[in-house]
């Protein structure tokens, strides 16, 4: 770490661990103060989320650290151990995002990991890179599937455009000839042809997935809003 931050520490433990584990409440709470004072930035509290899992980011502590973070109370999180912050790969990736979003630090102690330096930034976007493969693997295999069904002629879900190719075929020449969205479906109203659900009048989201539109990533809700307006102290 380059400058002094105001840290908030994290620690969890679940039902189960907390009869077994090496790593309680209490152990974490003094790994992170004495790692915070040698370091010599300041603890401004430390935030406990007991008896909750973490296969989820949806933990009332953990959220009331962020928001407190994102109000500009604190520069940063520091956890014990990753897997006190999270358990999924996945959800670890959103986490970094939210910081980066939110402009602050994520201090884990083993592994080490600090993305308030240019080393932890790298171990970040490892950690999110691989998320995203991750999530592509599972998207594609559900694609196959789902595809490996229609040709066998199985109803997948609601009926979609792509399941009808001459339409698909169509809708993409005329994409290819210039013609706007819109244009696309009012022809399809003009020329009288039914939407696959048996409607009448073809929408733009319609045409726009079989040009392999995707809509974008909605915000996760377990998250709080990392850009609120920030009060005093602005992290680096």
């Amino acid at each position: 770490m380059t400058k002094a931050l105001r840290l908030i520490g994290y620690t969890r433990v679940s039902t189960s661990e907390q009869a077994r584990s090496g790593l309680g409440a209490g152990a974490q709470r003094r790994r992170i103060t004495e790692a915070v004072e040698r370091d010599g930035h300041q603890l401004v509290e430390v935030i406990a989320d007991d008896g909750e899992s973490g296969k989820t980011l949806s933990r009332p502590g953990l959220r009331r650290a962020l928001e407190a973070i994102a109000a500009g109370e604190a520069d940063g999180l520091v956890v014990a151990k990753l897997d006190r912050v999270s358990r999924s790969v996945i959800d670890f990736a959103s986490l970094l995002e939210w910081f980066i979003d939110a402009k602050a630090h994520l201090v884990i102690l083993d592994p080490a990991m600090d993305t308030s330096t240019a080393a932890g930034r790298l171990v970040a976007n490892v950690f999110a890179s691989v998320a995203a493969w991750e999530a592509e693997v599972i998207a594609e295999r559900t694609i196959d599937a789902l595809a490996t069904k229609r040709a066998a002629g199985e109803q997948v879900g609601r009926p979609a455009v792509v399941d009808d190719p001459k339409l698909a075929k169509r809708i993409r020449a005329l994409r290819a000839k210039g013609v706007s969205l819109r244009g696309i479906a009012a022809q399809l109203d003009a020329d009288g042809v039914p939407t696959v659900r048996g409607g009448e009048h073809w929408q733009v989201s319609a045409v726009q997935s079989v040009l392999g539109y995707k809509r974008p990533r909605p915000r996760r809700t377990d998250l709080p809003d990392p850009r609120p307006r920030r009060r005093g102290h602005q992290a680096a």
